[in-house]
């Protein structure tokens, strides 16, 4: 992709491509994933495509990360009764595929030691 067309999310954001919307404010959105790695996984996304991943969203507006968490813990409440892990991947190797910072909420039961 390059950085000149819009990231899937800020299509999704733009409503071009369908999705279940669980949140939106006026600086975030929460959606399910199509590619859910545990029972539950949301995405939580800022609607400002200019963070690539978490680290320059922390040093850039350190009050919408608040926000996305913020987000992220009434996801949870409402999805996996506050238990849950928040995930930022940060470069290919880490796992990120889309350069919009995201955050995933993840939850449902454990079983041997990992999200089953």
């Amino acid at each position: 992709m390059s950085s000149d067309e819009p990231s899937i999310f800020t299509r999704i954001i733009n409503r071009e491509i369908p999705a279940e919307f669980l949140f939106e404010s006026e600086r975030v959105i929460g959606i399910r994933d199509i590619n859910p790695q545990a029972p539950v996984h949301l995405l939580v996304i800022p609607k400002d495509p200019s963070y690539r991943n978490v680290v320059e969203l922390a040093e850039g507006d350190a009050a919408l990360l608040a926000e996305l968490v913020a987000v992220a813990q009434q996801l949870a409440d409402e999805h996996t009764d506050g238990q849950f892990r928040l995930v930022f991947n940060t470069g290919p190797a880490a796992g990120q595929t889309v350069f919009h910072v995201h955050a995933h909420v993840l939850g449902g039961s454990l079983t041997e030691g990992r999200l089953a």
